[in-house]
């Protein structure tokens, strides 16, 4: 009914934290620890030099941004007061002012404060803003200044407030260039809103365990006479309540000053068994309470997980559509969409932390902070549960007590009797997660009819199967039929944890009776079959099919709202036509589209309307192998294959037509920046350059050409090129200049003498692996960071020169791939002239190891 529910015991909480003091000075704390590292990021940015040069103030302005924002308490405010002091010692800026913003403030107050922070003299009481505005213009004319604007609040969808900041920064284009803004705020919304970069906002970090045991020991300890042994008991018991304070800066400091009044162990102690986060947790409680209704159920949900979860941003908001807390306030709004706003929301806020990535390829994660982990707790109170992963170790399962009205349930490990003569009691339940763990055992079919007779209500179940390795893969895995009885199902997920060759996974016909469906992830089955495929139509809401196998769905044509459908094998049988695709113009992401071959015409591909299917990114088209295949009709199945205008990536399998379609060159998509050929006859033309203008990355495996295309110097944009076993090619091209990465793998008859290389200018990585015909490398560009060679390859390095002051040292990797055998590393090295003994290589070989551990 979209009315405010707040609670007696949210009011009370939220005075409490609306009542802390403000930062209204820039002066910071006698000392600050732990922050010296953000400290010296944020002002090598504030003193970064702007490329606009001089200033117009019809142009660019005179400032830029810089951003830190985290949750209530982290700090922010403090690395801001680090930040002015050290700038005002330096004296990079004539100004350095600071004003605090506040959720509620008023721009006429604000340029009261700006002048006053200015011109160290009290502002007069002027009712005109056009005049206030202009006497801060002419103190604030031609000086480099720095503002600090603290603890400001955005809401993205109040217009009036967004208007208001840009007012505040009306004055600020009468500075001088160089000038800079620093803000702190509790979203990143707020930041992007007064015109940082997304590389300008900095997230508050988290202190390291032992860094905050001292800044709450300085709280505690600061000051005060005690002999050496009291220090040490102190601190002893100090360490175990800065535990319990989950690194929150503000707990350090409130839980801190109460220690520090009475310094004995007794009262320690008895701090330590109080409930230290209870009282200190009003600022959260204060930042959640700013919260959209349902963005608070879906941070309230994220309690199911475990501590330090990694949660994807896909899974959770399918999840959190399943769950019905999406409310749409329009017509033709996408429940997805709302559901990845409140995920953006709790990202900006800091209640999810983006995880800092090991490796530039990997998938971005997310976690909840632990403070924030027991703030959703008490927001989502008895309506969630999640049992302990150490309680299964312990062979404690039996003992736990689960709350019987609770709605969404998380067992990290499968286990038979917990869920039989528990779980499967409990008559409210909406959510069930299963995870594996270590575990090896089965979900077993009478567990399975159990839970799929009993939990009627369910609307997620999640199981993560056991490794199937070893396991017997001549049988099936027979889903239950009773499975029609959870009517209200919308997710289901049942992934093995690793694929299992030649084992299906078989649903029944009461499958079918599940109109509420919306997800079906499979993960690694290798084979999912529906045993009655004429009536998969009636699944309507189907939105999202995921599984790395094949998932033979049949009939697919009427399921109007399908988004996800990684793969469609074209068959000759009823239901698996290339037609069905038709109207499924709802498809986003990844689609491959495998079984070509068995496509007889042009006006059959044509059927499938790629080009209508505007939410694909990446298309992937396969054709087998086929001794009797027409070449001509190959070509004009191509040709009716066009995809849609804004396509990212296009991989071609197995092509052997004669050439490639038309709409490369005209009508086809125009910003493909991903092509990867693989096992294709003919060549592309020069006339293609049109269609590769945007292409960033070139992939061409096991095709059969004697060369590459002559006009590879003119794809400009191009940054990555992977040539990999492709046996034929002798010489390469001209490269273009704008290279940054090129692999050779596998080309044994390839030649680098005809490419330039030494123009590459851009080019920082090259890696040579089973290239047995490169004797000698070309003179290399200066550019280069990263060289690795295959130890197949029999390349001379003595006979390679990068342009300018030959310096190996300056190369990042050792040019070889280690083969785990210290002397044929060594050898290797040897015998490439890398070095000129044994004793050289040995060191060598240890410093990269080192290195690299």
């Amino acid at each position: 009914m979209n009315l405010p529910s707040i609670s007696g015991a949210d009011q009370s909480r939220v005075v409490t934290a609306n009542s802390r003091d403000s930062v209204t000075t820039s002066r910071p704390l006698s000392k600050i620890i732990g922050r010296d590292e953000d400290c010296d990021k944020i002002i090598a940015m504030l003193h970064e030099k702007e490329e606009h040069g001089h200033h117009d103030a019809n142009s660019a302005p005179c400032y830029s941004v810089v951003g830190i924002h985290g949750i209530g308490g982290s700090g922010k405010s403090t690395l801001a007061q680090l930040v002015c002091a050290r700038e005002k010692k330096d004296a990079h800026f004539e100004l350095v002012m600071w004003v605090h913003v506040s959720q509620e403030f008023g721009v006429d107050a604000i340029y009261m404060e700006m002048f006053e922070a200015a011109t160290g003299t009290s502002c007069p009481q002027l009712k005109n803003r056009d005049t206030l505005q202009a006497m801060l213009e002419e103190k604030l004319h031609g000086k480099r200044f720095l503002l600090v604007l603290d603890d400001v609040w955005y809401n993205i969808r109040d217009v009036t407030q967004s208007e208001s900041l840009q007012q505040i920064l009306s004055p600020l284009q009468a500075g001088e260039v160089g000038s800079k803004i620093l803000v702190t705020s509790r979203t990143e919304d707020a930041l992007l809103a007064l015109g940082a970069t997304k590389q300008r906002c900095i997230p508050i970090s988290v202190l390291d365990e032992n860094v905050f045991c001292n800044l709450l020991m300085h709280y505690a300890l600061h000051g005060v006479p005690a002999d050496h042994h009291a220090r040490r008991t102190l601190g002893d018991i100090g360490k175990d309540i800065a535990k319990k304070l989950k690194g929150s800066p503000l707990a350090a400091r409130i839980v801190g000053g109460q220690l520090h009044i009475r310094q004995n162990v007794e009262f320690w102690r008895s701090v330590l068994d109080r409930d230290l986060l209870n009282e200190t947790m009003g600022v959260l409680w204060w930042s959640y309470h700013h919260l959209r209704e349902q963005v608070k159920r879906c941070f309230a949900f994220c309690s199911i997980f475990p501590r330090r979860h990694l949660l994807e941003r896909h899974e959770l908001v399918k999840l959190w559509v399943a769950e019905g807390f999406a409310r749409l306030t329009s017509e033709g709004e996408d429940m997805e969409d709302v559901c990845q706003e409140y995920f953006d929301e709790l990202v900006s806020a800091s209640f999810l932390q983006l995880r800092a990535k090991e490796y530039p390829h990997n998938s971005d994660y997310y976690l909840v902070h632990d403070l924030l982990h027991d703030l959703a707790e008490k927001a989502a109170g008895s309506d969630c549960f999640r049992i302990e992963n150490s309680l299964k170790l312990q062979g404690k399962y039996s003992t736990v007590e689960v709350p019987p009205n609770v709605r969404h349930i998380f067992v990290p490990i499968y286990d038979e009797e917990l869920i039989t003569k528990k779980i499967c009691q409990l008559d409210n339940l909406r959510t069930l997660m299963i995870g594996s763990g270590n575990s090896l055992e089965d979900v077993g079919e009478q567990v399975l009819k159990c839970m799929f007779k009993r939990l009627r209500k369910l609307r997620v179940l999640t199981i993560i199967a056991k490794d199937f390795i070893g396991s017997d893969v001549s049988s099936d895995v027979l889903v239950p039929a009773c499975i029609g009885q959870l009517r209200h199902l919308r997710y289901l997920a049942f992934r093995p944890r690793h694929q299992a060759i030649g084992r299906r996974t078989i649903l029944p016909a009461s499958f079918a009776k599940l109109c509420h469906m919306q997800i079906l992830d499979f993960g690694w089955s290798e084979k999912v079959v529906f045993s009655s495929c004429e009536d998969i139509c009636s699944l309507v809401n189907l939105r999202h099919v995921i599984g790395l196998g094949d998932v033979d769905l049949a009939n697919i044509g009427s399921l109007m709202s399908l988004r996800t459908m990684a793969t469609f094998d074209v068959k000759r049988g009823q239901g698996h036509e290339l037609k069905q695709l038709g109207n499924l113009n709802k498809l986003r992401g990844k689609l491959s589209i495998k079984g070509l071959e068995k496509v007889e015409s042009k006006a059959e591909a044509l059927e499938a309307n790629l080009a209508s299917k505007e939410g694909l990114s990446t298309l992937q088209l396969s054709w087998r192998w086929s001794g009797e295949a027409d070449l001509e009709v190959l070509a004009e199945v191509l040709e009716g294959l066009c995809p849609p205008k804004d396509l990212k990536s296009l991989i071609i399998q197995g092509y052997n037509g004669p050439r490639y379609p038309s709409w490369m060159r005209n009508g086809g998509p125009k910003h493909v920046n991903h092509l990867q050929l693989f096992n294709c006859s003919p060549q592309p033309g020069p006339e293609l350059v049109g269609f590769f203008a945007h292409l960033r990355e070139l992939t061409i495996e096991w095709c059969s050409w004697d060369a590459l295309p002559d006009y590879m110097e003119h794809l400009t944009s191009l940054q990555t090129l992977h040539i990999t076993y492709c046996q034929n090619i002798q010489l390469l091209p001209a490269l273009p200049q704008s290279l940054a990465r090129l692999d050779l793998t596998g080309c044994s008859k390839v030649s680098l003498g005809s490419c330039c290389m030494e123009r590459l200018t851009s080019l920082q990585t090259l890696m040579i692996s089973s290239c047995k015909s490169i004797q000698s490398l070309p003179t290399l560009p200066q550019s280069i960071k990263d060289f690795k060679l295959g130890t197949d390859s029999e390349v001379l390095l003595s006979s390679c020169r990068t342009a300018g002051d030959p310096d190996w040292q300056k190369i990042k990797h050792i040019p070889y791939v280690s083969t785990g055998n210290n002397m044929e590393n060594e050898k290797t090295a040897m015998k490439m002239g890398v070095v000129q003994d044994q004793k050289e290589a040995k060191k060598i070989f240890y410093r990269h190891l080192f290195q690299f551990s």
